[in-house]
């Protein structure tokens, strides 16, 4: 069969799938979003050429590094650094100066995708003269993204626009003064490295592990379906202290949610709040 004409996975296939990965792996993806999620597996069923979902399902079964591939992709992992600019423009001036005021800075970025959005945060850390006393943790389902974030090398063909973002963020230095290119990558000095805690960690099942000052989860509960928004917000209060931070991807909202009376908005078109209560 041509690859093109592959089969679209029934929902009883997707189902199927689902409950295999939750029962063998741990890998709970029953409450993502499912239009989002169906079209991602019906993306691998062609790009990796299986002429049947049963022919995908034996290599998820008996195949561990498939099983990694698999999480990989469907997995969404877009991110930039600076992204939505004026969002960082508002931490930098509105957040950063409050979390100035504490002995030391804890801070959560969930679901950080290969950790560009980590290096910004240190990079504003620094130019606040708040790095040596902040410590950084980035999470991620995907094991592979958090390798990538962990070293700190992105493609140098990307420096342009983050340093067009660092600018519009309110950055006022030569941007490439934070990162040394070789050939077509761009290595962020290890300064930053140093106060970071990078590890694997689910929305879904995984608990709260220390309580922040800050807590950033962008553009990534958009992916998820309400229960599992619910779920990780109240993961996200838990975690966070009084008169913490929370700042979430641009199309996010804590507006319906069951924690909503305990936060103000900071800045509500960009999606930052405080926990007041």
């Amino acid at each position: 069969m041509n690859p093109t004409e592959t089969a679209i996975i029934k929902e009883e296939e997707l189902d199927q799938l689902l409950l295999e990965l939750a029962e063998q792996y741990g890998y709970d993806f029953s409450h993502y979003a499912r239009a989002s999620l169906r079209r991602r597996v019906n993306r691998l069923l062609i790009v990796d050429r299986f002429p049947s979902f049963a022919e995908l399902l034996y290599h998820l079964r008996n195949n561990a590094s498939y099983l990694k591939r698999f999480v990989e992709e469907i997995t969404v992992n877009v991110t930039e650094m600076f992204r939505d600019p004026h969002a960082y423009r508002i931490i930098r001036t509105q957040v950063l100066p409050v979390l100035a005021t504490h002995p030391f800075i804890r801070i959560w970025h969930a679901g950080c995708a290969t950790g560009e959005e980590v290096y910004s945060m240190a990079i504003m850390l620094q130019e606040a003269g708040l790095l040596h006393k902040s410590l950084l943790y980035a999470t991620d389902i995907n094991p592979a993204v958090v390798e990538q974030a962990r070293l700190g090398i992105f493609p140098m063909r990307h420096m342009k626009q983050y340093s067009e973002n660092y600018i519009a963020s309110g950055g006022t230095r030569e941007f490439s003064d934070y990162y040394t290119a070789k050939y077509d990558w761009a290595k962020f000095d290890d300064r930053f490295k140093k106060r970071m805690i990078t590890a694997t960690h689910n929305l879904v099942s995984d608990r709260s592990f220390n309580e922040f000052q800050l807590i950033l989860c962008r553009n990534v509960l958009i992916y998820f379906d309400k229960t599992l928004q619910d779920q990780a917000l109240q993961l996200f209060d838990e975690s966070l202290e009084k008169l913490g931070f929370l700042v979430l991807g641009t199309k996010e909202n804590i507006r319906f949610s069951g924690i909503a009376h305990k936060y103000a908005p900071i800045a509500e078109k960009e999606k930052i709040w405080r926990k007041i209560a």
